[in-house]
């Protein structure tokens, strides 16, 4: 069976995070590029914290990631971007109930603004699946 492959080559730094410095996909896969997903609530509203708006994103990405019948293992690229400085602790909090072990590649960067200006995070998965 084919599987998606991640690695942190030895003669690179270890990562300073939760994440894979490569991920590697078996020819054959179909791609599964989902929107930014961002931090409203199911009745749409937007927390003013930025904490829950994490944890808002965090519980929309498994849910998109549910309705494609998905698993955090089929993630192989996570881009963030935040409008304000992260709290790294409640960010790895939400990222380890969703990423168990199977850390997908990722990027981040600090944006001056997103869509809406309420919006404080939103994150992009790259998925694949055999």
């Amino acid at each position: 069976m084919k599987k998606i492959m991640r690695s942190n080559p030895k003669f690179m730094p270890k990562p300073v995070g939760h994440y894979s410095h490569v991920t590697r996909v078996p020819k054959g896969a179909e791609l599964v590029v989902t929107s930014g997903q961002v931090g409203t609530g199911i009745d749409g509203s937007i927390p003013s914290e930025f904490n829950s708006q994490v944890t808002n994103t965090f519980l929309n990405m498994k849910k998109l990631l549910d309705s494609e019948s998905l698993s955090e293992e089929n993630v192989i690229k996570v881009n963030i971007w935040a409008t304000e400085e992260i709290d790294w602790d409640h960010l790895y909090d939400e990222w380890n109930w969703l990423f168990e072990s199977d850390y997908p590649s990722m990027t981040i960067a600090y944006v001056q603004a997103l869509g809406l200006p309420e919006l404080k995070i939103e994150i992009e998965l790259w998925c694949a699946e055999f």
